[in-house]
């Protein structure tokens, strides 16, 4: 078995954190290759599905960040597996955003739930770093990772995870390079340059009927109305709202 432990916070407050991209990961694989519904086990919810023909379980630790390992690891001793049958996917600071790096072993980097799994479960695991971007100013860090994607982030944040769903089976197969090379291309122009922007793409790509991010979101949100009572209310609450 293949044990893929997406990494983030609980709860709908933390949804669209940028911490929270693991767990969005998680749920864009479940959906893409016809995974079990989520349920709890392991203060957790996991899922069952195969990725390349490989028996894999989707675990998304509900402990909050900073208890990760225990999770993890309990899931490893239930099915008596070890650190090569694991990947763990986590947001990653210090990747420019929608770049995708796979390592093994090494420190954690600041990162409490990769510092947590490390202790509970040692550090020799394969873990997909996924590139959040890194805001400039070391006071600044604990806000980026915390705050929301903002909505124009979506152009760049649904085609790179649709990507790693998409590609998922390389991951079980251990086939790292490849992996990586198909989500580069992939993104072509969806990845943002260095100030953020959107790059020109040579090509449009073949649009897909709907991204596995929106899939996997309960229901579509409702049109805003443009005039009337409803209208000035959702105005007031949007001025207010950060991105």
């Amino acid at each position: 078995m293949f044990v893929i432990a997406g990494l983030g916070n609980p709860g709908s407050g933390y949804e669209r954190n940028r911490h929270n991209i693991g767990f969005m990961a998680a749920d864009a694989i479940g959906c893409r290759h016809g995974f079990s519904t989520w349920r709890k086990k392991f203060k957790a919810e996991i899922a069952e599905g195969e990725l390349g023909g490989i028996k894999t379980l989707l675990i998304k630790p509900q402990t909050y960040m900073n208890l990760s390992g225990e999770a993890v690891s309990e899931a490893l001793r239930f099915y008596k597996l070890g650190l090569d049958d694991l990947l763990v996917i986590h947001d990653e600071l210090d990747l420019s955003a929608a770049k995708a790096r796979i390592k093994k072993g090494g420190g954690a980097g600041g990162h409490n739930g990769i510092r947590s799994i490390d202790a509970h479960c040692g550090k020799e695991y394969r873990r997909l770093r996924l590139g959040i971007g890194h805001p400039g100013d070391k006071s600044r860090v604990h806000g980026h990772v915390l705050g929301d994607f903002a909505k124009a982030d979506n152009e760049w944040l649904e085609p790179f995870i649709d990507a790693i769903a998409d590609n998922a089976p390389l991951l079980a197969k251990g086939e790292d390079s490849s992996f990586m090379n198909r989500v580069s291309l992939a993104m072509g122009g969806n990845a943002p340059d260095a100030k953020g922007g959107k790059r020109e793409a040579a090509g449009k790509p073949a649009s897909k009927a709907q991204s596995h991010v929106r899939q996997a979101r309960a229901r579509p949100a409702a049109k805003v109305p443009e005039t009337g009572p409803m209208a000035a209310m959702l105005k007031k609450l949007f001025s207010n709202e950060k991105d």
